[in-house]
């Protein structure tokens, strides 16, 4: 397994150590190998998480935001693989729960399931007070005039 050193951030950051901490810690994580998944940035202020969910249906499959984190469960009904015989099961098709901690002000903007690949979208909403601005520099200097007579 590859390890990620994000110790250049650290150096280069401020403000930042929780979120390089928490990215070193999710990393270090095994637990979230199944369903192998894919989070990608899509333009400046929108992601998308892709989970690879073979075997699984929209029904099969619940969503849930809850204040900064995303968890997403799938599960398959109990009977469905009664009346198949297998003589090689690959794909697992097991329950799964997937939890990532977003960061504020990212909203699931929606979510489609294509070709055994679930999408979730997400979008980065600042709200106005967070947004930077142009602060104005107001000059304090006088200009003191030569009142002298010639």
């Amino acid at each position: 397994m590859q390890r990620l050193d994000f110790s250049p951030f650290y150096r280069s950051t401020v403000g930042f150590d929780r979120l390089f901490s928490r990215l070193d810690t999710l990393v270090a994580e095994d637990a979230k190998s199944y369903p192998p998944y894919n989070i990608e940035r899509t333009g400046e202020d929108t992601y998308r998480v892709t989970i690879a969910v073979a075997g699984f249906s929209t029904g099969d499959i619940a969503i849930e935001t809850k204040e900064n984190s995303l968890q997403v469960k799938g599960s398959r009904a109990s009977g469905a693989d009664t009346k198949r015989e297998f003589l090689h099961r690959g794909i697992a098709e097991r329950a799964f729960e997937l939890r990532f901690q977003l960061a504020e002000h990212v909203e699931v903007s929606g979510a489609s399931l294509e070709n055994g690949l679930l999408h979730i979208d997400l979008k980065r909403e600042l709200p106005e007070s967070k947004r930077p601005r142009q602060i104005e520099i107001s000059s304090t200097t006088q200009t003191i005039e030569d009142k002298t007579v010639n």
